[in-house]
This record gives C-alpha cells, sequence and structure tokens, in this order.
C-alpha cells in the first residue's frame, strides 16, 4: 500500500465537492466528534444545525476540526483533516451570510434532514431553532493512499 501526501490546493479541493464529514470540538479537555453535512466554498465551511452539546461546546471552545474521507476508486482513497475556527451565523447581523449559507447547502441533499430530525426525535418541543454556523478554514492536510 502506498501511502502519500498531498497538496493543501488537493485538500481544498477534496473539501469543495465533499458533503458529509465528521466534526471535532472539545470541551474541557474531552473530545466529541459527530457527523456533518455541510457546503463548503473558498476558505469556509457551511453547517446548518441545532442548538445541542456540539454548538455549546463549540461556543465554549471555536477551536475544531472537519475530517472528510473520499473514496477515489476501490483501491485508492483520500482523507483530509481541516482545522479551523467556529463562527456562527445569526440573525440579523449574519443575514447575507446565511442566505448564501442556504444557497450552498440547498446544492446538497438532503442538507436539512440530520438537524431537524435527530432534534425532533430528541425533543417534545417541535419548533426548533435552527441555525448555520460556519468555519474558517485555517489549514488542511491529507493523505491518498491505495495501491
Amino acid at each position: 500500500m502506498l501511502i502519500k501526501e498531498i497538496s493543501t490546493q488537493e485538500c481544498l479541493a477534496t473539501v469543495s465537492h465533499a458533503s458529509t464529514g465528521r466534526l471535532g470540538c472539545s470541551f474541557q479537555d474531552q473530545p466529541y466528534v459527530v457527523p456533518i453535512y455541510f457546503a463548503s466554498e473558498g476558505e469556509w465551511i457551511y453547517v446548518f444545525s441545532t442548538f445541542g452539546k456540539k454548538i455549546e461546546w463549540m461556543r465554549a471552545n471555536p477551536k475544531v476540526c472537519v475530517e472528510i474521507e473520499e473514496k477515489v476508486s476501490e483501491s485508492e482513497s483520500i482523507s483530509v483533516l481541516v482545522n479551523g475556527l467556529y463562527e456562527e451565523l445569526p440573525e440579523p447581523q449574519f443575514t447575507q451570510e446565511r442566505a448564501h449559507a442556504r444557497q450552498l447547502l440547498a446544492k446538497k441533499h438532503h442538507w436539512w434532514m440530520n438537524a431537524m430530525a435527530e432534534r425532533r426525535v430528541g425533543s417534545e418541543d417541535q419548533q426548533v431553532e435552527p441555525l448555520f454556523f460556519r468555519i474558517h478554514v485555517d489549514s488542511a492536510t491529507g493523505l491518498r493512499w491505495g495501491s
């Protein structure tokens, strides 16, 4: 098996066409990793969510990472790790950014379903407040491996 480090540009290209990944955050030296649906553009990763543990933890510690895996072929895969900073996009000060995030996410299949379904199943309150956040990509590293 060959393992090769890939360039930052190739990492960002992988992120740009991916729509799922794993978000890592931490609070009081405890890590937490959850799957997310996302869209990206340039140095930003956009996510739709509802309030919960990850939001609470990222508000306390905005340093996060996102891991993306892509299967290139039966014998080749890419893994990318993005480090960055969480930024919530509340109304009304981020109205344009929220609209932009919604526009990017709308291009992805079922971008809203995971967050809303998860929260509604876990809550008696059917009026769940949606929120958008973005992650500024500070660095990206990746590996390509296969035969």
